[in-house]
């Protein structure tokens, strides 16, 4: 088992739906710019409420990814 250095980044998914699906939609749009993508971390949920009802859930996560060996 080899040892493995990560990034962190923070970003924020949203979904008509579900929680779930928020982490689902940033995963998915993060990883169409971003390589080897390994874990994440659910910091905060909130939501937007409109007219009583909840409307978007959003869900604010930190992204593991693996640094890529420069050494070739």
């Amino acid at each position: 088992m080899s040892d493995h250095v990560y990034r962190v980044v923070e970003v924020v998914g949203s979904s008509e739906t579900s929680i779930e699906d928020a982490v689902r939609n940033a995963v998915t749009e993060a990883g169409k710019s971003m390589r080897e993508l390994r874990w994440f971390e659910v910091m905060e949920t909130r939501g937007e409420i409109a007219d009583g009802q909840v409307r978007h859930f959003q869900v604010h996560l930190k992204l593991g990814f693996t640094l890529e060996d420069s050494r070739g």
